[in-house]
């Protein structure tokens, strides 16, 4: 009803078209080669390190939504409610999604407000922040129902004048499932009924809204292991340690860091471009693999980028797997750790079904959380094949791409771009920069 009521309209997203990525330009009306998020995740070269799912805003560079608004209009009030890269943005209300790290190891749910005093409000009204439905195995509806809830509390008890809310519910089952399944179509209709009370708030408000996605999800059949190819022929480098294999990034001539259908490929000598190229220019289910030029063409050309970048077939997508033999694969590629892996892995969203004792497992793990006890809940496969849905190029169909909505009648018409978002929003409040 709100496109029906409202308009509506194709969005051309950015490559990559993920999280991270798309929504930087959505807030800075920048391309990634301007804001520097090329990704989810990337290769710190200065650490030596690949690290995912950062949270500093400072990593993000241009000219953000709020600073643009607040020169048209002093005191323009903004909540970031679990958009990305949320830690010390110029937002004035902040909720973003910060497990607790204890000393003896364990990570507890829980999240992390501006200002302080926010967290124990939001706690005490609504529980602890549900981490482990936010993704995991557990991922589902009750996320993102604490983060609809959250944002018509502070709504209702803040009255900013912009709120940013940012619900994942679609992320899980059309990635495990596939965008034609029925648990797909049911997952769309929950997220329905959950947005439902805060669209009608909205509406008492006399607010303006606008509902995007950063991407479409389309049906893939087959994941590619692009660092098993690079490995095999002797560019990738591990370490090993108790009989685990570590990707050792520091001596690697060259390794990947995937990302759903994009992969970031990272060349340490430029002796080894070509050798690189060789190795990947034959794999299957890569469809372009992006150098200098080709990073340019679409926006990617950023000192963050690998020297190449792979881009998978419609019906592909990129596994962060390195080792050779499952039997030497690191603890972490059981668990969900999205933070020591190298790379994205969907597979988390799955309990492992070959392992016919792993509901067992995941219970003595939780009964020994619960006892206060450090564990491990090694549940997730080592086999990538049960994804059926993934994103992260651009679409062959704008049928299969992201949509903007927006409760003003013709207020978009005919494609946006993910570029021009951030001015359309401005354009919306009436604030003309």
């Amino acid at each position: 009803s709100l496109a029906e009521d409202g308009s509506r309209a194709e969005l051309g997203t950015v490559l990559p078209a993920v999280t991270c990525a798309a929504q930087s330009t959505f807030l800075t009306g920048a391309p990634p080669a301007e804001h520097g998020i090329v990704g989810n995740g990337w290769y710190f070269r200065e650490l030596g390190d690949v690290l995912l799912w950062r949270q500093h805003n400072g990593l993000v560079s241009g000219d953000k939504l709020w600073d643009a608004a607040r020169r048209a209009h002093p005191g323009y009030t903004v909540a970031n409610i679990c958009w990305w890269y949320a830690m010390g943005a110029d937002t004035d209300i902040t909720v973003t999604p910060r497990p607790v790290y204890y000393a003896d190891g364990r990570k507890e749910p829980d999240c992390y407000t501006r200002p302080p005093a926010l967290h124990d409000e939001l706690t005490d009204k609504l529980g602890t922040f549900p981490l482990f439905h936010f993704w995991g195995p557990g991922a589902d509806i009750v996320s993102s129902q604490w983060i609809v809830d959250a944002t018509r509390h502070i709504i209702d008890t803040r009255h900013p004048d912009l709120a940013l809310c940012y619900l994942p519910h679609l992320d899980y089952d059309l990635q495990r499932y596939g965008p034609d399944d029925p648990r797909s179509h049911q997952a769309a209709t929950d997220l329905d009924q959950a947005l439902a009370p805060l669209l009608d708030d909205a509406h008492r408000e006399r607010r303006t809204v606008v509902a995007l996605s950063e991407y479409g999800i389309t049906k893939v059949s087959r994941s590619v292991d692009i660092n098993r190819a690079l490995r095999r022929v002797g560019l990738l480098e591990v370490h090993t340690q108790d009989g685990m294999e570590y990707l050792d990034p520091m001596a690697s001539r060259a390794f990947a860091v995937a990302d759903h259908q994009i992969a970031h490929v990272y060349v340490r000598r430029p002796e080894d471009l070509d050798a690189a190229r060789e190795a990947l220019n034959g794999l299957a289910g890569i469809d372009q693999l992006l150098d200098d030029e080709g990073k340019k063409e679409y926006g990617l050309d950023h000192p963050r980028s690998g020297e190449l970048v792979a881009v998978a077939e419609a019906d592909a997508w990129f596994t962060y797997y390195y080792w050779l033999d499952d039997a030497r694969a690191p603890d972490f590629a059981q668990l969900v750790e999205i933070h020591r892996k190298p790379g994205y892995d969907p597979v988390e969203l799955f309990m492992d079904p070959l392992d016919p004792y792993v509901k067992l497992k995941a219970a003595k793990a939780l009964a020994r959380k619960k006892l206060g006890m450090r564990y491990r809940m090694a549940v997730v496969p080592l086999d990538a094949s049960p994804i059926r849905g993934s994103h992260g190029r651009l679409p062959d169909d704008p049928n299969d791409g992201p949509l903007i909505l927006c409760s003003t009648p013709r207020a978009v018409t005919g494609p946006i771009r993910a570029t021009d978002v951030k001015s359309l929003l401005l354009q919306l409040a009436g604030l003309h920069c």
